[in-house]
């Protein structure tokens, strides 16, 4: 007996996926979505005609064989399972949101609070230095006139210091004392009347007066520097005050908001004898003071005024 000699086609063997005579790029199968929906096991004889195999097909439209596997086109993908894998990558979940927003709670109380210590510390820093550059002015007008500018015995807080450094011009006929600049005038009566008089000064010194001889110094100005918002009126009188203010709103020493002059003395002062004390007074909150003065060079918190 002669044994059956099973024969193949070496066409069948090279493309086991098609078989003879099909197209090398057949039309593809259009199948329901029920039919792609779930895997599908084929066995028995496989499409390449050998012998037993399996056809296994996916939802996602890859076809695997005995021989390898390949992509199915993309008119066999589930267009409804598909949306839904993209929506569900882009989507967050509850506890990602609440994780989110736990971050940026923690985030803001750390930053906030440093953010206003940083504020405060600009506050410091920009009182000191304008407390420096009064300082300098000072020292500019002793060594014109031979002597620190006059203040106010009376009361520290309303002081001449921005007219006898700022100078002025008076005139006789209105008996006005009117700043270099012209911004600024008061009369005699005002004078008398806000600034008291000091032993031996009936008016200002850095004054240019008619009539004074050509041996009388004319005025000058020490703070040509001096910008707009170092400079308050209170019922009328032009002050030195500090550019950041109270800066605590319900801190007014003279009743009006953001006026909060540098205080002086120079007839009697009790920190720098000989010489003159010069301080301003800073409050951030209720009851938290910050002292800025020519005595100490660091800030004195919650210290008494002089």
């Amino acid at each position: 007996m002669k044994k059956a000699v099973m024969k193949t086609d070496a066409n069948k063997l090279a493309f086991p996926m098609f078989p003879r005579g099909a197209a090398t790029n057949p039309k593809p199968e259009i199948r329901s979505p029920k039919e792609t929906r779930s895997p599908k096991f084929k066995i028995g004889a496989g499409r390449s005609g050998l012998g037993s195999g399996f056809d296994f097909r996916n939802s996602f439209g890859f076809r695997h064989s005995a021989f390898g596997f390949f992509q199915a086109p993309a008119g066999r993908l589930n267009p409804l399972r598909h949306r839904r894998l993209e929506s569900s990558r882009c989507a967050f979940t509850l506890i990602e949101l609440l994780v989110v927003v736990t971050i940026m709670g923690v985030l803001a109380a750390l930053i906030l609070p440093a953010a206003g210590m940083v504020k405060k510390h600009q506050y410091l820093y920009n009182t000191q230095t304008q407390m420096a550059q009064l300082e300098t002015a000072i020292d500019r007008y002793k060594a014109a006139y031979g002597f620190y500018p006059p203040d106010n015995p009376g009361n520290p807080l309303t002081n001449q210091l921005y007219y006898e450094l700022v100078g002025t011009t008076f005139t006789n006929n209105n008996n006005l004392y009117i700043t270099l600049d012209g911004s600024a005038q008061i009369n005699t009566n005002q004078f008398v009347t806000v600034f008291g008089s000091s032993p031996g000064v009936g008016g200002f010194v850095n004054c240019t007066k008619p009539g004074a001889g050509e041996d009388a110094p004319a005025a000058r100005s020490f703070l040509p520097e001096l910008k707009p918002n170092q400079i308050g009126t209170n019922n009328g009188v032009t002050l030195l005050i500090g550019s950041v203010g109270g800066p605590y709103a319900q801190y007014q020493p003279l009743g009006q908001q953001d006026v909060n002059p540098w205080r002086y003395n120079s007839s009697n002062p009790t920190n720098n004898p000989g010489s003159y004390d010069l301080w301003i007074q800073l409050v951030f909150a209720s009851g938290q003071t910050n002292l800025i003065c020519n005595w100490n060079n660091k800030v004195q918190i919650n210290s008494p005024l002089p």
